[in-house]
């Protein structure tokens, strides 16, 4: 499912609207969201900026997940998502820090957490916490796609749900 411009451009119109910023912390996605985004005329008003989070070690480092999470929980999990989210939140001036993490494949996948896993959270300064798990098919770039559009969609619906 390959996102359109109109999703990201919706999501840009709602945070416009509702006078809201975010920013992002990408994983599998590697950027994806944050591209389609800053692809949308004016989303520089809206969107504070993303770090694209791949290894570990980013995730620590510049988004402070805990190490304890990772090791615990996975980088595939609810945990490390939220975590991720609330970084995005706290290294940012944006009212929404949105994250993806996954298994795109085509390897990476257990039968514990298989190719198509994505878990997506997000976090406002308001202190509201969401997520949300996707269990995709396809190939990597289709799970990929598919994830960065759910959370673009996502986005804008909490964006539209938050008090100005």
């Amino acid at each position: 499912m390959m996102p359109r411009d109109d999703q990201a451009r919706e999501l840009v119109a709602v945070l416009r609207e509702r006078s809201l910023s975010m920013a992002s912390a990408e994983s599998c996605t590697g950027g994806l969201v944050a591209a389609l985004v800053t692809g949308i005329p004016g989303a520089s008003d809206v969107f504070w900026g993303g770090v694209v989070a791949y290894s570990n070690e980013c995730k620590v480092r510049l988004l402070k997940v805990a190490s304890s999470t990772i090791d615990d929980f996975g980088a595939v999990s609810r945990e490390t998502a939220r975590e991720m989210a609330e970084g995005a939140l706290g290294a940012s001036g944006a009212d929404i820090g949105l994250a993806i993490t996954g298994v795109a494949g085509p390897g990476g996948g257990t039968p514990e957490k298989p190719v198509g896993l994505v878990w997506l959270a997000w976090a406002t300064r308001q202190g509201e916490a969401f997520d949300e798990v996707l269990r995709l098919d396809g190939d990597r770039e289709e799970i990929r796609m598919a994830a960065a559009s759910r959370a673009i969609v996502r986005t804008a619906v909490i964006a539209a749900g938050m008090r100005p």
